[in-house]
């Protein structure tokens, strides 16, 4: 039968049911394993008995108990033994004097003197207004170099380089001149060479003026392509104009 939500039968008290709850679980170890854990538990098996007796309740903790008693203060007074000084000596007392030398200091100091050598002036340089002195053989500012035996003379290393380069340059010519021998190469001559110069920048002038042409805005796929294109062919012959400027001599291979 069909009921609705609210209904007046709603308003009739019901009993209540309570659910039963089901039996409790026990283990049938459980007897076993209570014994065993007081079978191994002993009093002070494990930390031994309170070394520290425990007070009493009226023996509580007192007001200044736990500071260091100090010993009762006294005067402190120096004793005469160390108080006393020797007393002042007499007009007539005279002291006693020790062993005796005939030298004569102020001849022995001028004679020193005399015969004493120089001290050289020690090298300083100034460098505040205030006169503040420093060290100048220390300081890097003393040409020391100079004084070496070796100096003026080209060092080792720049010699066999030398050597090195003006070997290879030797073994080039010949290489070369046995290319000519053959008619493996020519050399370019001066006219073809600054015709050729020439070619390469009025090239690159006229790209270049195209180039300024382009559209500021690159918005497009094509236009950035023409773009980068047109800045590699620029870069390409920028390399070739300093290449051939660099070389005055020129070989073509036939």
């Amino acid at each position: 039968m069909y009921q609705q939500e609210e209904s007046i039968y709603n308003l009739i008290p019901r009993e209540e049911v309570k659910a039963q709850k089901q039996k409790r679980h026990l283990s049938k170890f459980k007897g076993m394993v209570t014994d065993e854990d007081k079978s191994n538990k002993a009093a002070y098996k494990t930390m031994g008995p309170a070394k520290v007796p425990i007070q009493t309740t009226d023996q509580y903790l007192k007001k200044h108990e736990k500071e260091p008693q100090l010993p009762q203060k006294s005067e402190f007074k120096y004793s005469d033994a160390e108080r006393k000084k020797p007393p002042v000596p007499a007009k007539e007392e005279k002291p006693v004097m020790g062993l005796r030398t005939t030298k004569n200091f102020i001849t022995t100091n001028a004679v020193e003197n005399i015969m004493s050598v120089p001290k050289n002036p020690e090298h300083i340089y100034v460098d505040t207004k205030k006169g503040d002195k420093h060290t100048l053989d220390q300081s890097g500012l003393a040409p020391k170099y100079v004084n070496k035996k070796d100096f003026g003379k080209t060092p080792m290393y720049l010699s066999k380089r030398k050597d090195e380069i003006k070997r290879a340059q030797e073994e080039y010519d010949a290489y070369v001149s046995e290319n000519f021998r053959r008619g493996a190469m020519k050399l370019l001559s001066e006219s073809e060479r600054q015709l050729i110069l020439d070619g390469l920048k009025t090239n690159w002038e006229e790209l270049h003026h195209q180039y300024q042409g382009l559209s500021v805005v690159t918005d497009t796929a094509p236009k950035k392509n023409r773009k980068e294109r047109m800045e590699a062919e620029m870069k390409q012959l920028e390399s070739d104009i300093e290449t051939i400027e660099k070389h005055p001599y020129i070989y073509i291979a036939n």
